[in-house]
C-alpha cells in the first residue's frame, strides 16, 4: 500500500525546493534517521520532549537536489533530521527510542512501503555517534534475539523535503485523497493504520515497542 498523496499533486508540476540550500549535518546534537515513511517518524520523534525539531527529507544517494518524484532513482532514502537537547537525552537513547519505532528486522522497506526508498537506516555524523549507533543495535539484537537488518552507514548529506511533507502528520489543511475530502492530518491517520506500522511495530518490539505519549484521557 503505497502512501497516499493529494491527489491535486499528481494535476500540477511539484516545484523542487531548489532554493533551499541543503542543511549542513556536521553540527552537535543532530541525527540523520531513515525508518520509512517520513511522515512517520517525524511524528513519532516530535513526541520526544528533548526533541527541539524533526525535519523530513531525503539523504544517502547519488544525486544533487532529489525531490519526491526522484529521490528514490537517485538512490536516496526518505529520512528524518532530528534536532535535540542533549542535555536531556543522548544520540544512543534517541537511537534506542527510534529502533523501537520500526521493523528492524525488514531490509525491504518498511511496513506496506516497499524498496530502498523506504528502508531503514542510521547515518552517524562522527565517529563518536557511529559507535553509538552500532552499541544500541548490540543491545537491542540481544533484546530482540535476532538479528537487526537495519545498517549503520556513514554521514549523508541531508536534503529537506517539499514543504508539503513537514508536519503532514498535524496539517488542518484539506486535501482530496481516497479518504475523501480530509485534513492532512486525517489521511496520515487513514494511513499508518492501513500501512499496519503500530501493529507490526508491536509484533517485532512486543512490550519494548515505542508507544508515544499517553492520549487525552488515558
Amino acid at each position: 500500500m503505497k502512501r497516499l498523496l493529494p491527489l491535486s499533486l499528481f494535476a500540477i508540476p511539484v516545484v523542487a525546493l531548489a532554493s533551499v540550500s541543503p542543511v549542513s549535518t556536521a553540527q552537535a546534537e543532530t541525527a540523520i534517521l531513515a525508518g520509512g515513511c517520513f511522515w512517520c517518524v517525524e511524528a513519532d520523534l516530535e513526541q520526544l520532549g528533548a526533541v527541539r525539531e524533526v525535519v523530513s527529507g531525503y539523504a544517502g544517494g547519488q544525486t544533487q537536489n532529489p525531490t519526491y518524484q526522484d529521490y528514490e532513482r537517485g538512490g536516496h532514502r526518505e529520512v528524518v533530521r532530528v534536532d535535540f537537547d542533549e542535555a536531556r537525552i543522548s544520540y544512543a537513547d534517541l537511537v534506542a527510542v527510534f529502533l523501537r519505532t520500526i521493523d528492524v528486522t525488514d531490509p525491504g522497506g518498511q511496513f506496506c512501503d516497499r524498496g530502498h526508498g523506504y528502508s531503514s537506516a542510521i547515518h552517524p555524523l562522527d565517529e563518536a555517534q557511529e559507535r553509538q549507533a552500532k552499541a544500541e543495535i548490540a543491545r537491542a539484537e540481544k533484546a530482540l534475539g535476532t538479528n537487526i537488518v537495519t545498517p549503520v552507514e556513514g554521514p549523508a548529506q541531508f536534503w529537506p523535503a517539499e514543504d508539503y511533507h513537514q508536519d503532514y502528520y498535524k496539517s488542518d489543511v484539506r486535501t482530496l485523497t481516497r479518504f475523501g475530502y480530509v485534513t492532512r492530518a486525517d489521511a496520515y491517520k487513514g494511513y499508518r493504520k492501513g500501512c499496519g506500522r503500530d501493529a507490526r511495530v508491536k509484533a517485532v518490539w512486543g512490550a519494548e515497542a515505542f508507544k508515544g505519549l499517553p492520549k487525552a484521557g488515558s
